[in-house]
């Protein structure tokens, strides 16, 4: 029966398979109720116009849209890159960290425009449900939730599509190209199809930012990147706003055949996914941002910040962004990168990026010291009392050992 509490939703609108259909959808479950769609720009590149254009078309009263990549990235992926994020080894966290403030904004505009209910296309197998309703919980606990996926009868892909023909909804994917892909300026996704069999190498026409190897240059290509305090913000000596600088990032990664991987993953409702992911530029961040780390903090913090980092990686992945403790530990990670200033080069060749220099003027490198030269500053003599200290508890161990199997 139609559902008459509620009189206007805001919709997370992309304009993909899941969000077009569920404008007919909502129109037809829920009384008619007037439909706000709402797209945040995060860099994925589309035709916004068109966008509007489309979800007006299929049914949505009112669309509205929200240019906020800047926003990305230097509220939510420079945090997560000066943690070191990698979940399960491998994943830069793309899709996660964009998750909450599309959220944000979806909840901005259901305020601004008089909403009583938000609605996302994420299926209830997904991490993506869980973070954008946390942000919810945290940014306007007042609104209803409506997720279809977890009320519909639709199943499958397939019957996504099938009703999208019945209802007349323009849609890309196909049975025979039916990727589930999620795009901002950080990366790139593809779920699906294929991939669905881990056994199953990636089809080579699936890649989308970076070329195959064999299509790379046979040239190297180096790249000098300026952080401050842990923040990028030169390139080759230039300094750049964050937009451009990963935008090149992006185009010189992606010429070379960097940033890809494959990945079987752990997702937060307890099942195993796989995904393929494209990450370019923000692999050469990762890389350029560890190497300068190594030169300019201190071991004891470093130990810390890297265990930190994995604490931080879960808290993203699993949606938790607007809480105290990410709040924490950004103070903590600021702090730790306070002289994280200096530049990485990188050599660019056939997918790898490789260090080819780091330099800061806050190094703690010292040549005096590290040289095998004897100097001043080290007294190599000392190391033997330092051992003996060290291995006291090792050696006692030992020596009542021997007393006990002797006393046997």
């Amino acid at each position: 029966m139609p559902n008459t509490n509620v009189h206007k939703i805001a919709l997370a609108y992309s304009g993909g398979l899941d969000t077009s259909i569920i404008i007919p959808w909502l129109k037809q479950h829920y009384g008619g109720a007037a439909i706000l769609a709402v797209i945040a720009d995060v860099g994925q590149g589309d035709d916004y116009e068109q966008l509007k254009r489309k979800a007006l078309r299929t049914g949505a009263d009112e669309a509205v849209v929200a240019h906020v990549t800047e926003e990305f990235l230097t509220g939510y992926v420079w945090p997560t890159l000066q943690a070191g994020c990698v979940y399960d080894y491998k994943y830069l966290l793309g899709t996660s960290m964009a998750r909450p403030l599309i959220a944000k904004v979806q909840v901005e505009a259901a305020l601004a425009h008089g909403c009583d209910a938000l609605a996302h296309g994420c299926t209830g197998k997904g991490n993506d449900q869980v973070r954008f309703e946390l942000a919810y919980k945290a940014l306007a606990p007042h609104l209803r939730v409506i997720a279809p996926w977890r009320e519909w009868d639709i199943a499958s892909r397939e019957d996504a599509l099938a009703y999208a023909r019945t209802h007349h909804v323009p849609v890309e994917q196909s049975v025979e190209k039916i990727y589930s892909r999620d795009q901002n300026l950080w990366h790139i996704s593809h779920e699906g199809g294929a991939l669905e069999d881990p056994a199953n190498e990636p089809p080579e026409d699936m890649w989308l930012l970076t070329r195959a190897l064999r299509d790379t240059p046979d040239e190297p290509a180096y790249v000098e990147i300026g952080f401050e305090a842990g923040v990028p913000v030169a390139l080759d000596g230039q300094t750049l706003s964050p937009v451009p600088l990963l935008t090149r990032l992006n185009e010189l990664a992606g010429l070379h055949g960097i940033g890809r991987i494959d990945l079987v993953e752990n997702r937060f409702v307890g099942m195993k996914s796989r995904g393929a992911y494209e990450t370019p530029g923000g692999t050469l961040l990762v890389t350029a941002l560890r190497e300068l780390e190594a030169l300019t903090v201190d071991r004891s913090t470093a130990e810390l910040k890297q265990q930190l980092g994995l604490t931080y990686a879960r808290l993203v992945y699993n949606g938790l962004w607007f809480t105290p403790l990410r709040e924490a530990l950004d103070a903590f990670m600021r702090a730790a990168l306070a002289r994280a200033t200096g530049s990485v080069r990188l050599k660019l060749h056939k997918g790898h990026a490789l260090v080819a220099g780091r330099t800061s003027p806050y190094s703690l490198y010292s040549t005096a010291l590290a040289s095998f030269t004897m100097g001043e500053l080290y007294d190599q003599k000392d190391a033997e009392g330092f051992i003996n200290l060290i291995g006291l508890p090792i050696k006692m161990q030992a020596l009542l050992g021997q007393a006990g199997r002797a006393a046997q």
